[in-house]
């Protein structure tokens, strides 16, 4: 007892005073920001000073009716290759996760080709197809044919790249749909079949909904990918946004200042395909996460102190 009584005496009787949290100081950091500072500048000041650019001759380019049509052919493109690819690449996944060997056999070894080989290879192989399959018909197998049609008149330029484009899309789409599905716990699949729901009924209601988190992602990944990926058409003399660029650069000389004009184009559509990847994305994660993340929008009115106080933000 006296311990303790002695120990109580020597106890301070004011508080202690008030500790000053002091920083990190990070060098490093200030360092870099300097660096990127400096970098910044050299090439701003390059892009306004250098008269070589001929940013007059960019604004004339960008706006250039054959430009125009071949940003057109641009979209159309992308948007045909990704249907097909998104719709192939299901099938193909389901196929792969099929109990049946031979269907999952037959998506592996079609992943396995698409990926193996290069876009520019398989896109020359669609327009040469025509030397080793002169006719396609319609009839019986190994038999009498009813309809027949030349490869060359049924297949064109366009439709050769959509074919190329699509199909390839679809061998790396089934990849990420069957990573998704994976994702998905199995006890997920396990209580929809004890209610007596079908593999489809599950795969459609129950699985997909909640593999979708993880295949938005990569999707958009791979559509701002298509869209450049269709400048590889100019090979087989299909004039898209980057071969009518090069087109005009090279009657006119300015080069530079047409790839300049094909590069806004490029840049313009990637952010806004960018934008619509993150609201979607947004959207899908409204069951995993109790606070949805900011809109850039929301952030802004945030950091300007324009939202008021504990409000919510949905």
């Amino acid at each position: 007892m006296s311990r303790t009584k002695d120990a109580s005496d020597h106890r301070p009787k004011t508080p202690p005073d008030h500790v000053r949290a002091v920083p990190v100081r990070r060098p490093g950091r200030w360092i870099a920001v300097l660096v990127i500072g400096v970098l910044i500048a050299q090439f701003l000041h390059l892009v306004l000073t250098n008269q070589n650019l001929h940013w007059d001759v960019v604004g004339q380019v960008f706006t250039y009716r054959t430009v125009v049509r071949g940003l057109s052919f641009t979209l159309l493109l992308t948007v045909l290759a990704m249907m097909i690819g998104i719709v192939g690449g299901v099938l193909l996944a389901v196929m792969r996760l099929s109990n049946n060997p031979v269907l999952s056999g037959v998506s592996w070894v079609y992943v396995w080709v698409f990926r193996g080989t290069p876009v520019l290879v398989q896109l020359f192989f669609w327009n040469f197809l025509g030397a080793i399959i002169p006719d396609i018909g319609l009839g019986i197998p190994f038999g009498t044919t009813f309809v027949e049609w030349s490869y060359n008149d049924l297949v064109g330029l366009f439709t050769a790249a959509t074919l190329c484009l699509g199909l390839n899309e679809a061998a790396y789409f089934s990849e990420i749909v069957r990573a998704g599905t994976l994702s998905v716990d199995e006890g997920q699949s396990e209580a929809a079949a004890s209610l007596g729901m079908t593999r489809s009924q599950t795969l459609r209601r129950i699985v997909l909904p909640q593999a979708m988190r993880v295949i938005i992602p990569p999707t958009g990944n791979q559509t701002i990918s298509m869209l450049k990926t269709t400048a590889l058409v100019s090979a087989i003399s299909l004039e898209e946004l980057t071969r009518a660029a090069l087109d005009i650069g090279n009657r006119t000389l300015y080069v530079i200042p047409a790839l300049i004009a094909a590069s806004l184009w490029y840049l313009a559509f990637t952010s806004i395909l960018s934008i619509g990847q993150y609201y979607i994305e947004r959207h899908f994660a409204r069951g995993s996460n109790r606070t949805l993340p900011l809109t850039p929008i929301q952030r802004a009115r945030a950091r300007l102190g324009v939202l008021s106080k504990g409000k919510g933000i949905t």
